[in-house]
């Protein structure tokens, strides 16, 4: 009995002691992750060939409603001593270009949403792979997003780990 007593005790000792040094080593670190894109090359490059692939969509645009704006001036044109087979055929017309417009902006949105997500897919994937890094280096068992507009975290220690400069580092960023 006693030396179930004693074993007892040396092994509630052994799993505290355990307990306590397992809690005293658990690292927690956080990123601004926006901050940390903004400031990668590849997303200055990914942002120019977005702004190219916008350009190109808004000019398409601009063709289709200068079309549109020339064919209501016809429309305007013809005045009262039109017959109204012409009038209804011009405003035929200008209902087609219309619902061509409608119809090719929101496609052009859908396909801009798209390119973003693309573009930008490979730039997150490298600063996640880079925080992982980081984080295993550092010994840290979760990294969260502190950044700008962020609610996951509602307190922030001192004790917490900014891996924003060292991340940035791994990444040869200045």
């Amino acid at each position: 009995m006693r030396n179930l007593m004693k074993l007892m005790a040396v092994l509630v000792f052994t799993v505290t002691t355990i307990a306590a040094t397992n809690a005293q080593t658990l690292k927690f670190g956080h990123i601004d992750l926006q901050a940390l894109v903004q400031v990668m090359p590849e997303r200055a490059t990914a942002e120019t060939e977005f702004n190219t692939f916008q350009g190109e969509l808004e000019e398409i645009l601009g063709e289709m409603q200068k079309d549109y704006q020339a064919k209501l001036a016809e429309f305007e044109a013809l005045g009262t001593t039109a017959s109204e087979i012409k009038k209804n055929a011009k405003v035929a017309e200008i209902q087609d270009i219309q619902q061509r417009i409608q119809n090719y902006q929101q496609t052009a949105s859908q396909q801009i949403q798209q390119k973003q997500a693309e573009l930008l897919q490979p730039v997150f994937d490298k600063a996640e792979s880079a925080i992982a890094d980081v984080a295993k280096e550092q010994g840290l068992i979760y990294v969260f997003d502190a950044g700008v507009g962020n609610r996951t975290i509602l307190y922030k220690s001192n004790q917490s780990v900014d891996v924003l400069p060292l991340v940035k580092a791994k990444l040869g960023i200045q």
